[in-house]
């Protein structure tokens, strides 16, 4: 029996499309939405980053 026989667990088949999908989306359609209106709980966070 070989080090590969037996040792190792059988492979497991993984999809990619599971809860996320790579590549760029427009953002009208994940962020903008013109008729929310504003609660007086919504927290504003704006992030600098710096070199």
């Amino acid at each position: 029996m070989s080090c590969r026989e037996g040792l190792m667990s059988p492979q497991t088949e993984t999809k990619a499309s599971v809860g996320f999908k790579a590549g760029v989306k427009d953002y009208k359609l994940t962020y903008y939405t013109p008729d929310y209106v504003t609660k007086d709980t919504d927290i504003l966070a704006a992030f600098r980053v710096t070199p």
